[in-house]
């Protein structure tokens, strides 16, 4: 089981709470640090400093860190133009040296968006457009450095690009693609993504997303083009502790009012979390992305790395 870490710095973190954070990431033997991109938290409290930008901090940890994997779960597909996040993620790849993933999504945040005036069309549309940024942005990665690269769809269109620069990671970084929805996410993952993620629900729910996928792998041939399996993952919400105390003060910003759907975490002790990740283990999962709140509780995650890392393959 590979083990990351995911972070809401929307919930309050300045660059230097977050370059603090992933530093100890990196020291204590996780695989990764990966944080949300969001420009507003999602309760009332305003989560100050304010909003810190998902790739501008990435690609200033990329100088910062030397092993860990830094990615996004996940960048809207409303934030950023296909073309421009294509180059801005390759020069983040080459900045790393080759450690970048990137996770897309189609957006869901409506009050984001109004409150910094970006555009926020029906849903339909926005799969839609999620859909041709994945096509652009893997076809920019994969042509080839004396090609040029075009495209056009419904909403983007793209003539004669250079497709420069190109990233470490041949073809491109790993593209994480997940969510709950049954249909259209599940064939998007199948088409353009190296792994799907379900993010904080129950081990029966994953395991049925899973199911989705898989079906959605072999109706849209994925074995048959000679691409590998998708890595399937899950996000596990967390809150543990030497004592029961302790697991019920970090679960405390758990029961704070948000705009974010029901979730299932871990709150209780090290072992408890060693046994939920071996259920999803046994449902698929390969990979896992522990969502820890607080910057500041480095304790939280040192006790990961101290108790539950060494009982678990691979994460070393």
């Amino acid at each position: 089981m590979r083990v990351s870490v995911f972070t809401e710095p929307h919930r309050g973190a300045s660059y230097d709470n977050q370059l603090r954070f992933a530093r100890r990431v990196e020291e204590t033997g996780f695989e990764g640090f990966f944080r949300a991109d969001h420009y507003r938290s999602m309760g009332d409290d305003p989560g100050l400093p304010g909003p810190t930008d998902a790739w501008l901090t990435l690609a200033a940890l990329a100088r910062e860190t030397s092993r860990i994997r830094l990615g996004t779960l996940v960048s809207s597909a409303t934030f950023r133009l296909p073309g421009p996040l294509a180059v801005l993620v390759a020069q983040v790849d080459q900045m790393s040296g080759g450690r970048v993933e990137l996770g897309l999504g189609a957006g869901w945040y409506e009050r984001e968006h109004t409150a910094y005036g970006i555009p926020f069309p029906p849903v339909v549309e926005r799969f839609d457009r999620l859909a041709e940024q994945l096509e652009i942005i893997t076809g920019l990665w994969r042509t080839p450095a004396d090609e040029t690269f075009s495209f056009a769809g419904e909403h983007y269109q793209l003539l004669d690009a250079p497709a420069l620069p190109k990233p470490v990671q041949r073809p491109g970084p790993p593209v994480i693609v997940g969510g709950r929805g049954p249909k259209r996410t599940p064939e998007l993952a199948a088409r353009y993504a190296d792994e799907f993620n379900l993010p904080f629900k129950s081990v029966a729910e994953t395991a049925a997303a899973y199911d989705r996928v898989r079906e959605a792998c072999d109706r849209t041939g994925r074995a048959e083009s000679g691409r590998p399996p998708l890595v399937l993952s899950a996000g596990v919400v967390v809150a543990i502790g030497r004592t029961d105390a302790e697991a019920q003060r970090r679960a405390a910003p758990l029961h704070v009012k948000s705009a974010l759907p029901a979730e299932d975490p871990v709150i209780g002790s090290p072992a408890q979390l060693v046994d939920r990740l071996g259920e999803f283990a046994v449902v698929g999962a390969t990979r896992v992305h522990l969502r820890l709140i607080d910057f500041d509780d480095l304790d939280h995650l040192e006790l990961i790395a101290a108790e539950v890392l060494p009982q678990l393959d691979g994460t070393r």
